[in-house]
C-alpha cells in the first residue's frame, strides 16, 4: 500500500538539509568502473550507458540482470536508457520513477505518515532534460519495503489476482435434462446453455494484485466454451449460449444447439476457455485456463402406432 501527497514546506526543508550535508561528504574514489552511489554510501558498478546497476536487483524486463550476472541498463519507456543512481535517488523499473528514502522517522512531522508507525516516506524524482541530476518532484510516497529491494515477479502477482477470480467449471443447462425420467427425441435439436453465468463462469472479470506499492491487474475473457457431445461431434459457442424454454418448441437454438441422430445415451462434456490479460510493472501477458463440467442424457425415438 501506498500514500501520495503533495511536499510540504517542511519536507523542502529537510530535503535540502539532506542535499546539502550529501554536498559536504568528502569525494570518495571508486575503483576503475564503478561510481559512488550517495544514498547506499557504496560504490556500485557502472551499467552499460552510464547507468549504474543495483547489486543483486532483480529488475522486471531484465531477466539477465540477477545476483553475478552481466550488468543490464535501467530503461524508461522507449526503451532510454537511464543511470540506475543518480544524486541518491535510485531508478526503479518497476515503477518508472525515481526513488529516495526522505524519512524513516514517524515522528518527523510530516503529515504524509498519516498515523503510520512502520515503513518510510520516499521522495519521488525526474531526470532533468540534460540527463546530469535527478531533480524532486512533488510527490511523496509511503511505502512499507524499500521500493529498490525485493521487487516482486510481475507473473506471480497475475497469477494471484487470477486467483481471486474463483474460476469454476460452468452448470450445464440442456434438454433433455439428466433425469432418469427425461428422454430426448431424435432429430429434435438439443440446447445447451450455462446455467450460472457470472463474473467466474462466463466473465469478463477483473481484478489486482499488489504487494510493497507494485500492482499488477488481470483481466479474464471466456473465449468459448466446447460441448463434446459424446456421439464424436463437438460444437464450439462463444458464448453462454440461450435457455431453453417451452415457448421455443422444435425450434433450434439461435446460439448453441445440436442434433443427435441415433438413439442412445450420451455423455456430454463442457469445456470453458479463457485468456486472461495482465499487466503492470511495464510487462504485460496472457494465461490461457480451462475448465470443465460434464453430464449424461438419454437419447430415443418416438414410437407411432398404426391400428
Amino acid at each position: 500500500m501506498r500514500s501520495i501527497a503533495s511536499l510540504t514546506l517542511s519536507t523542502f526543508f529537510l530535503l535540502c538539509g539532506s542535499l546539502q550535508a550529501i554536498a559536504q561528504t568528502e569525494p570518495v574514489v571508486c575503483p576503475a568502473g564503478q561510481e559512488w552511489d550517495s544514498f547506499s554510501q557504496t560504490c556500485r558498478i557502472v551499467a552499460g550507458g552510464g547507468g549504474v546497476l543495483n547489486p543483486g536487483v532483480v529488475l522486471p524486463g531484465n531477466p539477465g540482470n540477477d545476483p553475478g550476472g552481466a550488468p543490464l541498463p535501467c530503461t524508461r519507456g522507449g526503451g532510454e536508457v537511464v543511470p540506475c543512481t543518480l544524486g541518491g535517488y535510485t531508478w526503479v523499473q518497476g515503477q518508472g520513477e525515481y526513488f529516495r528514502l526522505l524519512s524513516a522517522d514517524p515522528d518527523d512531522g510530516n503529515e504524509n505518515w498519516e498515523g503510520r508507525t512502520d515503513g518510510a516516506l520516499y521522495q519521488v524524482g525526474y531526470l532533468s532534460v540534460d540527463g546530469s541530476a535527478v531533480l524532486p518532484g512533488p510527490t511523496v510516497m509511503w511505502m512499507d519495503t524499500e521500493p529498490w529491494v525485493a521487487i516482486p515477479d510481475p507473473r506471480v502477482l497475475a497469477e494471484q489476482a487470477v486467483a481471486s477470480m474463483g474460476f469454476r467449471a460452468v452448470d450445464i443447462g440442456i434438454v433433455p435434462e439428466d433425469s432418469p425420467e427425461s428422454l430426448g427425441t431424435i432429430g429434435l435439436p438439443q440446447w445447451m446453455w450455462v446455467e450460472d453465468p457470472g463474473e467466474s463462469t462466463t466473465g469478463p472479470i477483473t481484478r489486482s494484485a499488489s504487494v510493497g506499492g507494485y500492482t499488477v491487474t488481470a483481466t479474464g475473457v471466456l473465449d468459448r466454451i466446447e460441448w463434446e457431445m459424446g456421439d464424436g461431434n463437438v460444437v464450439t459457442c462463444s458464448g453462454p449460449g440461450t435457455p431453453y424454454a417451452d415457448s421455443y418448441g422444435a425450434s433450434d437454438s439461435p446460439t448453441c444447439g445440436h442434433r443427435y441422430e441415433q438413439q442412445g445415451t450420451y455423455d456430454v462434456n463442457a469445456t470453458s476457455y479463457w485468456v486472461i490479460s495482465w499487466s503492470g510493472m511495464g510487462q504485460s501477458g496472457t494465461i490461457p485456463l480451462d475448465f470443465s463440467n460434464s453430464t449424461t442424457i438419454r437419447m430415443g425415438e418416438v414410437q407411432v402406432l398404426v391400428q
